[in-house]
């Protein structure tokens, strides 16, 4: 009875909401995946298991068109990790291990900011700058917004790493005359590798996967894989759209899981 009243597993209706709410929310994935090996060119009648639409994805008639597509966007995926990280980096050594400063809450929410700030108000607001400023759409304005959106992304896994590591081990670095470059190089870098490679990881699947901002902020002509399924979506759904969505959905799982191996390894150590 004591084990009752203090799970909230015991309330009345939690578990039937909560398998309502996985269903809604993984059951549309489940069917995409099944119906990406359909040997039918329908998307609702099953014709048997066949992997033709993953042959149609790497050499259809559309494959040129999605490859430059996926091209575009690992480019600008890991070029936006990279630099977002690198950033994120700077900001957390300087909020979580510099001298306190006035304003110091108030740069913690701006480092924030894009996570609670709607994406669609995010999207509108970079199209006004960039048209403001004159800057071309491309490939190069579809970089820019996305190291912007990415910071925040690749901020929370490092600075929570960096809290966890105690300043002990920098401590005893500086009596031994270990200079600040060397403490930093040789102690603090090296303990901060898991939180730094799971934020590189988490902003790099932020970056493929965003369609929003990038739609608004591409120029004529240049397609991200979003975007590329968007524009093949408007002309009807396909069943290659379902293994496209497959296999994104696949290296999603697969750097998420990456990600979260990388932190609970971190935390252990």
């Amino acid at each position: 009875m004591e084990r009752k009243g203090k799970s909230v597993r015991f309330y009345p209706g939690f578990r039937e909401i909560t398998l309502a709410c996985l269903i809604i929310l993984y059951a549309p994935l489940i069917i995409v995946m099944i119906y990406s090996f359909n040997n039918s060119p329908s998307i609702t009648i099953w014709g048997g298991f066949s992997l033709v639409w993953y042959e149609d994805v790497f050499f259809g008639l559309e494959a040129g068109k999605f490859k430059k597509a996926t091209v575009n966007s690992l480019i600008i995926a890991v070029m936006a990790a990279i630099i977002s990280t690198i950033i994120a980096t700077m900001a957390a050594l300087a909020m979580v291990r510099g001298r306190v400063f006035r304003g110091k809450a108030l740069t913690f929410g701006l480092i924030n900011l894009p996570l609670m700030v709607p994406e669609i108000v995010t999207a509108v607001a970079t199209l006004i700058f960039f048209s403001a400023i004159g800057f071309d759409r491309g490939v190069l304005s579809i970089l820019l917004a996305h190291i912007v959106f990415c910071i925040p992304f690749a901020y929370l896994p490092i600075a929570a790493r960096l809290q966890g590591i105690t300043s002990i081990y920098e401590q005893a670095a500086r009596d031994l005359y270990a200079t600040p470059a060397e403490t930093f190089r040789l102690i603090l870098l090296p303990l901060m590798v898991p939180g730094i490679l799971s934020g590189f990881l988490l902003a790099f699947i932020i970056s493929l996967d965003d369609f929003i901002i990038t739609n608004f902020v591409k120029g004529a002509g240049v397609e991200t894989l979003p975007t590329a399924i968007f524009g093949a979506v408007k002309q009807g759904i396909k069943p290659n759209i379902m293994a496209i969505s497959t296999l994104m959905l696949l290296v999603s799982f697969l750097l998420v899981s990456v990600s979260y191996l990388i932190s609970r390894i971190g935390r252990e150590k």
